[in-house]
Order: C-alpha cells, then sequence, then structure tokens
C-alpha cells in the first residue's frame, strides 16, 4: 500500500498507520483548510502506539478498503498520537466521557470544521456486532446527517464546547478558602480507607490499576501522623503486586494493569510512567521499613529500564506493547502476553532436574496452563508467572537446603530470561518524552542515593544531560516534549515543565550540581509565564498561544501519571524554600486554592496533591551540608540522610563559594556557614553544625 502522509512523522503510532489505504492527516493547518475548504466534517481518530485495542481497529478498519474509501470520500481523516499531543487528547475525552460515561482509546471523535466536537465513543467494530454500532454505518450516517442538516449540527457542537468549558473551569470559591490543614488530609486517608482491599491490596475492584501518587500520600501521611494503617495499606499493595503476574518476574518491571482482583492476569503493556513511579515507591518503602523485600523490587524495575528502555543517547523510551509475534514464522499473528506467558513443556525443555520442579512449585506453573478464564483464547494452555511459594516454602517442600534451592531459582529464571530474548519481541516505542523522562530521572536519582547504586546515579545523570542539551534552550527556558532520532519537536505542555523541574530538584538533592538547581528554577519560571491562570490560579496544561485548541483546560486528577498541577505545587514550595521567591509560594498558594473544591469533595482525586499539602503542613527542615565532597565522614552523612525517608525537607549543598553566594540569596543563614558540617534550621534557627553520622540522624528525625 502507498504511503499516506503521516509517513513524514516522526511518532511510532503515526507511523503504523502510514501504509493504511485511509487518507490520513497529522493534526496541522493543512488538515483543519481542508475541511474548511471543503466544508466537510473531521473524523479524529486517537490512540498510541502500544494500545491492544488501537492495533485492532486498524486491522478491522483502516486496512480495510471499503472503510477507508468512505472516510476518503466524507471526511477529513486526522490521526493523533495522545502520548504526543495530551493538549488535544484531554479536551476530546472530556466530551467522550460526558457524552458516553465511559472513555479510553482508541478514541474515536467527529468535529466540525471549526474542530467542534459533535458525536464521539472509543472503539467501534467494522460492522454492527451484537448491538454495537458498526464503523462503516456510523461514518455513512453521520455523512449523510451532516449533508442534510450541518448547520444545526454545528451550533449543536458550539453549545457542547460552551458547556464543556463551563464543567473543565477550576476556580476558587467566592469566599477565600482556608488554607489545606490536617482535617483535609484526614479526609484523604478515610476516602483510601473506604475502598481498600484488604485481602489483596489496591483501591476499588478489577481491574485494578497501579497508582503512585496513593502510595505517595499515604506514605507522607504516616510520615507526620504515624498512623501505621496508612503504611500498612500502602505496604500490602506493594507486596501483593510484586508477587503476582503483573510484576515481570523473570525480566523486572510492571505491566499496566491488572485484569483480576489479586494482580494475578496482566494486560502486557509496559510503560515508562509506571516504571518510574513505582521504582520510587518501593524505594521510599524500603527507606521506611528497611527491609530487602522492597529494593529488590526497587533494583528489578530500574535494571529493567537500563536494559530494555534506554535510548544510547541517554533518554529514556516510552514504552513496550502488550502484544507480540506467537511464532517467528508467522510476524503478523500477534496475541497479547505471547512474549511472556510459558507452557510448562517449555520449561522442562529448557530446565535439568529438580530446577524444573522448583522453579514451577515457586511461580506457580501448571501442566495445562494456570490462567483459568481466557475469552480470547490467547492464554489456553499457558502459564503466567507469579511467586506462588517464596524460595523458603519450594526448599521445604523438596527437602533441600534453603541456599541451595535459591541459588538453583536464580540459575533457573536466568537460563529463562535467556531463552526469552530469543523470542519475538513486543513493538518498542522509542520515542523520548519530557514528563515520563522527567518521572524515570527522579526515580534513578533517588533510588541511586537510596540504595547507594552508583550505576543509577550515573542513568540519572546521563538522561537528565541529555534532555538539558537536546530538549530545552537554557536562553528561553523553553522545553521541547518529545525528541526521537535526532529530531525533537512539539512546544512542552505543563506536565513537561513540572516533571523535569522535580526531575532536576531530585538530581541536585541527591548529586548536588547546582547546574541543575539553576536549571529547575528557570524551568518554573517559564512554566508560570507559559501556564499560570493569573486570575483564578492554576495551570493550564497547555499554553495560550495554539489557536487549533477549541478549549484550555486545568488537569484535576493524579491518574496513571500525575497532574502538571499537583507537582507543580510541590516544586513551587520547594523552591520558595530554597530560593525565597515569595512569587513562588504565592502560585502555590494560589492553585491549592483553586483546586480547594475539588479537595475537599473528592480528595481520591488528588493524592499526589495531598502529598504536597503535606510538604506545606510539614514544616520543613533545611539541611545545609558545608565541606568538601572527599572530605572524611561526608559519605557518612549522606549515608545517613538517604537511608531514611524524609519527604518533607529541603537539602542544600555549600562546596564551593560559586554555591555559597547562591544560596545565600535565598538563605542569608547560609553565608555565615563557614565550619564543615551538616547544619539543620528549622524557621529561622540553625542548630550548631555536626560531622558525626549519629549525631546528625539524630537531629533529623
Amino acid at each position: 500500500m502507498p504511503a499516506n502522509r503521516l509517513a513524514t512523522e516522526k511518532s511510532p503510532y503515526l507511523l503504523q498507520h502510514a501504509h493504511n489505504p485511509v487518507d490520513w492527516y497529522p493534526w496541522g493547518a493543512e488538515a483543519f483548510e481542508k475541511s474548511r475548504a471543503e466544508d466537510k466534517p473531521i473524523f479524529l481518530s486517537i490512540g498510541y502506539s502500544t494500545c491492544h485495542w488501537c492495533h485492532v481497529m486498524e486491522r478491522e478498519s483502516f486496512e480495510n478498503d471499503r472503510i477507508a474509501a468512505v472516510l476518503n470520500r466524507e471526511y477529513v481523516a486526522i490521526k493523533v498520537d495522545r502520548e504526543e499531543r495530551p493538549d488535544v487528547d484531554r479536551i476530546y475525552m472530556s466530551f467522550v466521557q460526558a457524552t458516553t460515561g465511559g472513555g479510553g482509546w482508541p478514541m474515536s471523535v467527529w468535529l466540525t470544521p471549526d474542530l467542534e466536537p459533535f458525536f464521539g465513543g472509543t472503539y467501534f467494530p467494522p460492522d454492527t456486532r451484537r448491538g454495537n454500532p458498526g464503523l462503516g454505518a456510523v461514518l455513512e450516517r453521520i455523512a449523510g446527517a451532516w449533508r442534510s442538516g450541518r448547520d444545526k449540527i454545528a451550533e449543536s457542537a458550539r453549545e457542547v464546547v460552551a458547556q464543556l468549558r463551563r464543567q473543565a473551569a477550576v476556580e476558587p470559591p467566592r469566599a477565600a478558602p482556608a488554607a489545606p490543614d490536617a482535617a483535609m488530609l484526614d479526609n484523604g486517608f478515610a476516602a483510601f480507607r473506604r475502598v481498600f482491599d484488604p485481602q489483596s491490596g489496591g483501591f476499588g475492584n478489577a481491574p485494578k490499576f497501579p497508582r503512585p501518587a496513593v502510595f505517595n500520600f499515604l506514605f507522607r501521611y504516616y510520615a507526620r501522623t504515624r498512623n501505621r494503617e496508612a503504611l500498612d495499606m500502602a505496604l500490602l499493595t506493594l507486596r501483593e503486586m510484586a508477587k503476582g503476574g503483573m510484576c515481570d518476574q523473570l525480566g523486572g518491571g510492571f505491566h499496566r494493569y491488572s485484569v483480576d482482583q489479586r494482580w494475578f492476569v496482566p494486560h502486557f503493556e509496559k510503560m515508562l510512567y509506571d516504571q518510574a513511579q513505582l521504582a520510587i515507591s518501593y524505594t521510599e518503602a524500603f527507606q521506611i521499613t528497611g527491609e530487602s523485600q522492597y529494593a529488590d523490587v526497587a533494583r528489578g524495575i530500574l535494571d529493567y529500564v537500563l536494559r530494555d528502555m534506554r535510548d544510547p543517547a541517554g533518554g529514556f523510551y516510552s514504552a513496550e506493547d502488550a502484544d507480540s509475534a506467537i511464532d517467528p514464522a508467522e510476524p503478523t499473528r500477534k496475541g497479547e502476553g505471547a512474549f511472556y506467558l510459558w507452557q510448562a513443556e517449555e520449561i522442562r525443555a529448557l530446565l535439568p532436574p529438580p530446577l524444573a520442579d522448583w522453579f514451577c512449585h515457586r511461580f506457580g506453573v501448571a501442566d495445562g496452563g494456570n490462567v483459568a478464564s481466557d475469552p480470547h483464547g490467547e492464554f489456553t494452555g499457558r502459564n503466567v508467572l507469579y511467586r506462588a511459594a517464596t524460595a523458603e516454602e519450594t526448599a521445604e517442600q523438596f527437602g533441600r537446603p534453603a541456599v541451595e534451592v535459591r541459588a538453583g531459582l536464580e540459575r533457573a529464571a536466568s537460563a529463562l530470561l535467556e531463552a526469552r530474548s530469543k523470542r519475538p519481541r513486543p513493538h518498542l516505542d522509542d520515542k523520548v518524552l519530557a514528563s515520563w523522562n522527567g518521572l524515570m530521572i527522579s526515580a534513578f536519582a533517588r533510588a541511586g542515593a537510596a540504595l547507594g547504586e552508583p550505576r543509577y546515579a550515573e542513568a540519572a545523570r546521563r538522561a537528565a544531560e541529555f534532555a538539558l542539551s537536546a530538549m530545552y534552550d537554557p536562553a528561553s527556558g523553553a522545553l521541547l516534549r518529545r525528541y526521537r532520532q535526532g529530531d525533537a519537536a512539539i512546544p512542552g505542555f505543563l506536565d513537561d515543565y513540572a516533571l523535569f523541574a522535580q526531575a532536576l530538584l531530585d538530581m541536585y538533592e541527591s548529586q548536588f550540581d547546582l547546574r541543575h538547581l539553576r536549571a529547575a528554577i528557570r524551568l518554573t519560571e517559564k512554566q508560570i509565564e507559559l501556564f499560570e491562570d493569573r486570575q483564578h490560579g492554576g495551570f493550564f496544561s497547555s499554553a495560550a498561544d495554539d489557536g487549533s485548541l477549541v478549549m484550555r483546560l486545568k488537569e484535576d486528577t493524579d491518574g496513571a501519571e500525575p497532574s502538571g498541577n499537583s507537582v507543580a505545587v510541590r516544586n513551587l514550595l520547594r523552591l520558595a524554600g530554597i530560593a525565597n521567591r515569595a512569587e513562588f509560594r504565592e502560585a502555590a498558594m494560589k492553585t491549592l486554592a483553586a483546586f480547594h473544591g475539588r479537595l475537599s469533595a473528592v480528595p481520591a482525586a488528588l493524592p499526589e496533591m495531598l502529598a504536597a499539602c503535606e510538604f506545606l503542613l510539614g514544616d520543613a527542615p533545611q539541611i545545609v551540608l558545608v565541606g568538601e565532597p572527599g572530605a572524611a565522614g561526608f559519605a557518612a552523612l549522606l549515608g545517613a540522610l538517604h537511608a531514611r525517608f524524609l519527604p518533607n525537607r529541603i537539602l542544600l549543598r555549600v562546596d564551593s563559594e560559586e554555591a555559597r553566594e547562591f544560596l545565600a540569596a535565598g538563605i542569608p543563614a547560609v553565608a555565615s556557614m563557614r565550619q564543615p558540617g551538616a547544619y539543620v534550621c528549622r524557621g529561622n534557627t540553625c542548630q550548631l553544625p555536626v560531622w558525626e553520622a549519629g549525631a546528625f540522624a539524630e537531629l533529623i528525625q
């Protein structure tokens, strides 16, 4: 099939559709002008390259000559990668959710030439099935309705957009809201307590998604209140997730979600943002408990990312698909989870006895497969690996020493991982996104410090330097969202600025490169310039200069990814404490005021913002380390600091006169800190410096 206009794009998702018979356009002026000139409605299809049902709809409909002919004749067809253009996705997802009660991808929306939506849904089969309308019939009906009632449809679409704008408005109440207080955070804890699953962990029913922002809040709530129940809810969930099939037991990392209640059968897609956030959650669990099981899971995630998701330039790729070829001889016939599933006889052919028996017992492998219900038939006779027994329980079952069985299981896992690497791999989306890389840099920086692992610290440094050189303009402070194959493009959105600034702050607090702190401040200044709602508070997701957007939204939910507003609040509070910038604290408080109603009514929607409120209420101490990096005892001070879970603190380092001068501009007391050691300041009072790790540990309890 000849290439269409998508062939010149960089998005892996758009390139997947470059040889469809549909005359696709990318989102942009050429498509909009054609729609207006020919007075044709727009068919907008939004998805991403590792989306299972996007692949299904492509095979069924967009490679279908009959459906393509209708699209090409009656519509201007536009493809959008939601990961490149989250601003476009959010607008039309809000329409689909408001009009259908649900949402998801692929998303299909019909627009007027003025880009206003008038009909939409998600996946459509090619023909009507079991009461679900077929795409071919829907396209014909809408084309007929447009020809006969174009003006009525356009008027209705304008009214819909006006209503969506009203619904999306995030503004503070007319009476000045009270500042966030302990009662608001107690309500947040109670909201998660009500939906907690005490058997398997997690919040709510199947399907179960990891939502690390919830762990961020619960850990910080525990740190302030010492409410053991909050900690136990988070820890149980993390343990159960790590035991289940949602965790890749051989290769490390986590799949997107579990289709069942107990984290057993996953949807096998792997997203970078999950890896990053969960690596932080398991690292923090290790800091709180000191238990190696959490550190081991964090290492598994980070090692997977280093092995399979790192660009040679240092950045991190976006995702791996759920689907892959079942048989190398038939590369186009794909199945979900084919790369990860095992038949018992495969394992026995690869492992000698007794290793095969030990491995099958440990990871729940059954001769006939261990998935009881498989409506699509893709898992029949196959096994999802999960931790059915501990290594010690396995040793007891077979009457062998635990040390022998543990070593044998490690050899077995290595052998199976090597065999798996020879299978056809899932599709890799190799674009580098600023926001998701920000999350991943934070994870490597914080884990490198907490776990004492130089490899992770170096990975964070390389990725940060790559992004600063390839995606950031220091002169203007502007950040680009996407990099792929030498090309950086698309002006950054709020979440790009907020998450990358957060990464640079985490880099500074773990590696103390003053350039990272300066860049975090510059990015935050640019973020305020581009996105802040000066009148009502909070931040829009997109800048004001994009005329193709029919509305600007403020993201008000911490879902699979934390919202830019939530991350921005904590960044602003941290930077206000470092640089003593009143405008940073004012922007943070105005954002909290704008979201006060939502935080009060549905606190579970914004756990990351609740975590930012914990920082606000936590009376964060300023810890200033003074002295040369190589000085005796300095490593012990850092070790004592990073071993502890201290979420509400500001950490600075004076190791040069340049650093002293820069930091003293925000914290004047730094100018007089000449004696080497660790200074702990609260309010306007600084303790005498200490150099001994034990004494320092007592000060920061």
